[in-house]
């Protein structure tokens, strides 16, 4: 359609009560619903030209002023409409429907997708480790410092500036160290040793402030702070909450696991607790369910894994969803409604899960994997499809443990090697990392 045509079609389409609002302007023509053309001007002319003009051109065409002709092809001689078509409408390419969805999506600008190395960032040396999949030797504090417990011994390391030092040294009688936990205020960590005590120690001062006993008769392999009360889990399948203000310190239990309690989570909120254990059993408890006088009841027994269920990890964004994962025997990460006790998903991984880890800036998880694959594997969640796998280790990874700022992960394997990944992203305003080695630390004692 040409110009005019398409000017008088925009104005068809104003909305009527443009009209109405101030009557006064009707005789506008910008207020009116369509443009009528007055044709009695043009009518008088061409009547005009056609009883004069028109046939002095027939008999002496040569003599016809350059008006005439323009005036003769305006009013189009041939008998044709004024208003007419000259050429077909352009075809329209690839029409968007108005305030479609894809139109709007794809003004949006596109996320650039995060590279992961496959490499760790950094590998130290980790001599004496425990080769045990019960146990629970490695966790990084919110003071950004990682401890590591190797024989006897509980080793810092500060991310901060790369020191590393010696806080914890038991009697040979006493150890093995068989499970560590940081306080919530980065400065007080406890100790689970063989001999069924607990130990808690000052990391500012390297100094033990006092021993819990009696609450266990085997080795202590599992520990999960909530606020002022550490919770404790056993070879003798005892889950017990110790009040660490007071003397009497054995506040609380939990019965129902047949074997050794090999993980322990605290919820974000405190409200909830889930133990693993080697019976192929897990547990939610509500801290807040039944009286202290006597044993607490289970909130949920789930009973779908078929090997020992160790990992454990709340979900950072949806407070009643938590990730397990089974032994060797089971390989599955399953996905629970921990207010239902529903399953919501069981993904196989192929090989044993010893520990899971969210990533708290993207709908991501990270597990670590013993036999076979000794690797671990980022998934996406909820789809649960692989997004990358890192290598590195050459026997089952026994631990995992994530950095206060949620970026980088810590895991250490048989292998005596305690390996550093940046699986998880860069800080916006990321501190220098400390130089590492070309290749490994290996055959050093960096913990020594």
């Amino acid at each position: 359609m040409d110009s005019s045509s398409s000017s008088t079609t925009t104005r068809m389409f104003l909305p009527r009560s443009a009209l109405l609002e101030n009557p006064q302007r009707k005789k506008s023509y910008e207020n009116l619903d369509r443009f009528i053309p007055n044709r009695s001007a043009m009518d008088m002319d061409f009547a005009h030209y056609m009883l004069t003009e028109g046939r002095k051109a027939k008999e002496n065409p040569p003599s016809q002023s350059l008006y005439q002709k323009l005036l003769a092809e305006a009013f189009n001689m041939n008998g044709r409409r004024i208003l007419a078509f000259k050429n077909k409408p352009p075809t329209l390419v690839d029409p968007i429907p108005l305030f479609s969805s894809s139109s709007v999506h794809s003004s949006k600008p596109v996320k650039p997708q995060r590279h992961i190395p496959q490499r760790p960032e950094m590998t130290l040396d980790a001599p004496d480790i425990m080769d045990d999949f019960y146990l629970n030797l490695l966790d990084w504090g919110n003071n950004n410092v990682l401890a590591i417990a190797l024989g006897t011994t509980v080793y810092l390391w500060n991310a901060s500036n790369s020191s590393i030092s010696e806080v914890v040294t038991v009697d040979e009688e006493d150890g093995p160290v068989t499970s560590i936990n940081w306080a919530p205020d980065g400065r007080h960590l406890a100790v689970g040793l063989d001999n069924s005590n607990v130990q808690l120690w000052d990391s500012t001062t390297n100094q033990m402030l006092r021993t819990l006993r009696g609450g266990h008769r085997l080795r202590v392999t599992s520990l999960a702070w909530n606020r002022h009360l550490l919770t404790t889990g056993g070879r003798d399948a005892k889950v017990i909450n110790n009040d660490v203000r007071i003397r009497e310190h054995v506040v609380e239990s939990y019965e129902g696991h047949r074997q050794e309690v090999c993980g322990l989570k605290w919820s974000a909120s405190g409200q909830q607790l889930a133990s693993g254990g080697n019976d192929n059993l897990l547990f939610i408890w509500d801290r807040f369910m039944a009286s202290s006088n006597s044993p607490r009841h289970w909130l949920h027994k789930l009973e779908d894994h078929t090997a020992a269920v160790k990992a454990l990890s709340w979900c950072p964004f949806q407070s009643n969803l938590l990730a397990s994962g089974g032994g060797g025997n089971d390989r599955h990460i399953k996905f629970w409604n921990t207010q239902t006790g529903t399953c919501l998903n069981s993904v196989d991984t192929g090989s044993q899960v010893s520990a899971l880890q969210w990533n708290k800036h993207e709908r991501e998880l990270l597990s670590s994997h013993g036999f076979t694959e000794n690797q671990l594997i980022l998934w996406k969640y909820p789809s649960m499809v692989k997004t990358a796998e890192l290598s590195g280790h050459t026997s089952p990874v026994l631990f995992m443990t994530q950095s206060p700022d949620g970026y980088t992960v810590a895991s250490a394997a048989g292998d005596e090697t305690l390996r550093f990944w940046n699986v998880f992203g860069n800080p916006k305003a990321a501190k220098p990392a400390p130089k590492a080695n070309a290749e490994p630390f290996a055959n050093v004692s960096h913990f020594r």
